[in-house]
């Protein structure tokens, strides 16, 4: 009989270093509208159920299939004045999400975008203020396309592209779902 370490079938375990991902969590919800509307003193959340006409006019206007017909939104003001709207969404960058906020003033134009989770290996450079910068002034008069008026970075390709497209949509679901209400 054989001894168990002499087993041709034994198998050695092989210690396989686990991937390591760049996944952070750089801002809350709360402190996105902090940060993005700062003289605001309320942010109310939007309970808003894009209609298929709506749909349809987003995905037309922005060249971007509408996943979900509740985009998280806030109404914020101060006092009874409207400031804008804050939208929190989910892109893909390469193979995970990214969560991002969008500022959209009462005027419709990009008042800021700021990254809140970042959870891809590569491609974080999109945190970089000069780069969300870009959007500011934006609206739906604009291209909002990566290598037109927004300037792509090496080796954060997909994530520019895919957080522009978002922009560009979110800028058209405003449009549409939104610049009229009070």
């Amino acid at each position: 009989m054989s001894h168990p370490a002499s087993s041709p079938w034994l198998v050695t375990p092989l210690l396989v270093a686990p991937l390591v991902l760049q996944a952070a969590q750089y801002l809350s919800i709360e402190q996105a509208q902090r940060l993005l509307f700062p003289t605001a003193s309320a942010y109310t959340p939007l309970p808003l159920r894009l209609t298929a006409e709506q749909r349809r006019a987003i995905e037309a206007a922005s060249g971007i299939a509408v996943a979900d017909s509740t985009p998280k939104v806030w109404r914020v003001s101060a006092g009874e004045r409207l400031l804008g709207h804050l939208f929190v969404d989910l892109v893909y960058g390469k193979h995970e999400f990214i969560t991002y906020a969008l500022a959209v003033g009462a005027d419709g134009k990009v008042a800021g975008v700021e990254i809140l989770d970042y959870r891809e290996t590569h491609g974080d450079q999109v945190r970089q203020p000069r780069w969300r910068a870009q959007f500011l002034g934006k609206d739906t008069g604009d291209a909002v396309k990566l290598g037109r008026d927004i300037q792509n970075i090496s080796g954060a390709t997909l994530s520019c592209r895919h957080l522009t497209d978002g922009v560009r949509r979110l800028l058209a679901t405003h449009h549409a779902a939104l610049l009229s209400t009070p």
